[in-house]
């Protein structure tokens, strides 16, 4: 973890918080630990959308509307994959035998979310102060970068088209499956009683954003 430590610019005081921040519940389960990365990744995840809404509240002049989906454009799943594979945080995950045969290590969803996780280890490890500069430190570059976009709101891309033509839109879950390490939903974007589009993925949040792409996709036609 030393590297990690050096590309985070971090001395820890408590290792066995990112040590817990890396480990998925598939390897928990295997070596009997009573913890996995969830609980820190719910922390880092509000710590993430925190720091960023105060960046681009003091730095840019945007409304409200657009700072939402700028804010989101940074801290999705594709934004935060790409985080992580910058750190070589993949390198550093811990899954169990049978997740590991399923390159669970380099799934898109994990990898995201550990990024998270590091996060908020970094939080109650050293305060909110050193956290927020690492999160600065990562994500501005990307903010800044004219070159670079994360755009993955397809909910409030539809959600715009749909107030203007005066018309309801429903998120429906119609599928939960799989084991607990490796959920798989899939939900239906419904508008005016009928289904537009399909989104499945290891998240309710990325599932409904792909549903939402679809759902575009044939208004556009």
């Amino acid at each position: 973890m030393k590297k990690l430590y050096e590309k985070l610019k971090i001395t820890p005081n408590d290792e066995t918080l990112y040590n817990i921040a890396v480990s998925h519940s598939s390897y928990a389960n295997e070596h009997k630990a009573k913890k996995d990365y969830e609980r820190l990744e719910f922390l880092g995840d509000a710590v993430v959308d925190l720091v960023v809404a105060d960046y681009l509240y003091s730095n840019h002049d945007d409304n409200e509307g657009e700072m939402t989906k700028v804010r989101a454009s940074y801290v999705c799943e594709n934004a935060l994959y790409e985080y992580s594979l910058n750190l070589g945080i993949p390198s550093f995950i811990k899954v169990g035998h049978g997740e590991e045969k399923e390159g669970g290590q380099y799934k898109k969803a994990i990898v995201a979310d550990i990024f998270e996780a590091i996060v908020g280890a970094i939080y109650l490890d050293l305060g909110y102060t050193k956290a927020r500069q690492t999160v600065l430190d990562i994500i501005v570059p990307y903010i800044e970068n004219p070159n670079i976009t994360f755009f993955s709101d397809y909910k409030s891309a539809l959600q715009e088209y749909v107030q203007t033509e005066q018309k309801s839109l429903f998120y429906n879950l119609i599928k939960e499956e799989g084991p607990a390490h490796d959920r798989k939903f899939t939900i239906e974007v419904v508008i005016d009683d009928i289904v537009y589009g399909v989104g499945v993925a290891g998240s309710k949040k990325e599932a409904e954003q792909n549903a939402a792409k679809e759902a575009l996709v044939k208004l556009a036609r």
